[in-house]
């Protein structure tokens, strides 16, 4: 009886239940839906259905760990779990590209410090995310991606507040120990008077000015891989929810909520050459060559015929007598059959970390005509089907004890002679039409100077010497007098929403936009959507070679298909 009675009083309890959330009414409407269509799949019909009526996703769950990027450097994944229909789900993960600001010639100890310190940093940022990020996000929603970036905003300021406190304790104990001993003032800097005075006549007879020191390295924070990574994860679960790309997701974000009618892909450079600093050739002046197809193609086309550009250019670096065999191989139509069996050229030492051929060369001009030469044996134009952008990294050239810049081994020149030399360049070679880094962002004179000059004729593009992405944020101004853009990078505690307001701003002051792969890139594709949702003009994603490299160049070419399938390709 008892047990009767139970039973009873449960089945009142569930009826009254279920009405209290309009069960009953939803289940007769999803069959009335369902009846005229008559579903093969009636549960999976009723279940879609109903499913609209289910709550909405929720964070449960982080989880981070240490990875390897694509140069084998240790780096940062974070995934993110939610609470989907009562159930724990992994929706996705971001791998996070690592970035050093350490030259290539840097010296070994330099080089050994900057590697513990990412292992350092990455342990660090795995530990955040793990620990306090983990249950700050629990119970957020995911597409709540403003709210999110707040919170690892005001987490990241804390931590730096923390540091900041930690150094200036360390700093009194210092001064504290320094007070017991007799103190000693050594005399003013004996040595840079030494040097001034041990300068030949010739030298001494030119007065030049000298040259603004660098300034300091933007401080990284240990840890701080988490937050860029954190607010990249969420922004893909959050498109993942919503059934949407990442790439519409990011521009929904930017634009309100309102859905774009067209969108625009941005232009890739693609890096063909990259001419190491390090090499016992004369030129140290270019780190890398671009290749940039015009506008009137599709991204499909463009990518088609840098592929031809760079067979060409392979071809024509192959070193003199090689054997008969593989000129046999050139002539023939088959020659992409037996072109596997060619042994690699001797000059092309490697290929390059950003997925591109490295070279070696004495002068400027003998790489600017090569590329001239390939362009015509394939029946290409540079100018007309295809343009060319160089990579200065101009801050990786300076001389500090010469105040100049070493352009090629042993040939040094001022700030204003670089200048000179870039309009005589651009004059000579008006195919080129972007200069990344053509000087370092403390000779603000110089860049304006060059502006005035070129600013009609090329794009002027800071990379390297663009101050810190927190900083342009704050500053509202690129602090490079009349550049033409940047190139911004997602590295360190760079959110999603910084990248959407800094765009904002650049569009506002009409200065381009170029989404730049790190040095140590991953196989994450995510930087492609961001581009393409940011409206970025073009994307810097190294060479046409390295899986992690190819397969962004991969989802750039399969969103070009989507948006010309939906009709929303610009």
């Amino acid at each position: 009886m008892e047990a009767g009675e139970r039973r009873r009083r449960q089945r009142r309890e569930a009826a009254e239940y279920y009405r209290g959330h309009r069960v009953p009414e939803r289940m007769e409407e999803a069959l009335n839906a369902a009846f005229p269509r008559r579903p093969g799949d009636l549960y999976g019909e009723l279940a879609n259905y109903l499913s609209k009526f289910s709550k909405a996703p929720v964070i449960c769950k982080l989880v981070g760990r240490k990875v390897l990027d694509g140069v084998g450097q240790p780096t940062l994944e974070v995934e993110i779990y939610c609470t989907v229909k009562n159930y724990e789900k992994r929706i996705c993960s971001t791998v996070m590209a690592s970035h050093s600001q350490i030259p290539e010639n840097a010296l070994p100890e330099t080089i050994e410090a900057d590697e513990k310190e990412r292992n350092d940093s990455v342990n660090t940022a795995v530990e955040w995310v793990n620990e306090s990020l983990n249950t700050m996000l629990r119970d957020l929603k995911p597409t709540d991606q403003c709210q999110v970036d707040k919170m690892l905003g005001e987490y990241f300021a804390n931590k730096v507040e923390e540091k900041k406190e930690i150094q200036n304790q360390e700093e009194e104990e210092e001064a504290e120990a320094a007070l017991a001993p007799t103190s000693y003032t050594p005399p003013p800097t004996p040595l840079p008077m030494e040097k001034k005075a041990g300068k030949p006549g010739k030298k001494s007879s030119v007065v030049e000015k000298p040259i603004p020191p660098a300034e300091p390295v933007e401080p990284v924070l240990c840890g701080s891989l988490a937050i860029g990574g954190t607010s990249l994860a969420i922004a893909k679960a959050g498109a993942t929810i919503s059934h949407i790309p990442l790439y519409l997701h990011i521009a929904l974000l930017k634009h309100g909520q309102d859905s774009p009618k067209e969108m625009t892909l941005p232009l890739p450079m693609v890096t063909l050459l990259n001419c190491e600093k390090m090499s016992p050739a004369k030129l140290k002046l270019v780190k890398e060559v671009m290749l940039i197809p015009p506008v009137q193609l599709s991204l499909k086309q463009g990518i088609e015929r840098i592929l031809d550009i760079q067979k060409e250019m392979t071809k024509l670096l192959e070193p003199p007598g090689k054997v008969p065999g593989s000129q046999q191989a050139d002539s023939k139509k088959g020659k992409a059959q037996n072109s596997g069996k060619k042994a690699p050229p001797q000059t092309l030492k490697r290929i390059s970390h950003l997925g591109c051929l490295t070279t070696e060369y004495d002068n400027l001009e003998q790489l600017l005509l090569l590329m001239q030469t390939a362009c015509n044996n394939i029946g290409l134009e540079l100018g007309t089907d295809m343009y060319l952008a160089i990579n200065c990294a101009a801050h990786e050239l300076m001389d500090y004890d010469k105040g100049k810049y070493e352009i090629l081994t042993g040939t040094f020149k001022s700030p204003d002679e670089m200048v000179a030399m870039y309009v005589e360049m651009i004059n000579n070679f008006p195919f080129i039409i972007a200069l990344i880094d053509p000087l370092r962002k403390e000779d603000r004179q110089q860049w304006s100077n060059i502006c005035f000059a070129l600013g009609s004729k090329c794009y002027l593009v800071a990379e390297d010497a663009a101050t810190h992405i927190s900083k342009l944020k704050i500053d509202q101004n690129i602090n490079i007098a009349r550049c033409s853009g940047v190139v911004l990078k997602y590295i360190n505690q760079t959110k999603v929403s910084d990248l959407i307001e800094l765009t904002g701003i650049l569009d506002g002051q009409r200065h381009i936009t170029i989404l730049g792969s790190p040095d140590g890139e991953s196989s994450d594709e995510s930087l492609v959507d961001l581009a393409v949702g940011l409206g970025a003009r073009f994307i810097k994603l190294g060479g046409l070679s390295r899986g992690e490299r190819v397969a962004k160049y991969n989802r750039l070419l399969a969103i070009e298909e989507e948006l010309a399938a939906n009709g929303t390709l610009r």
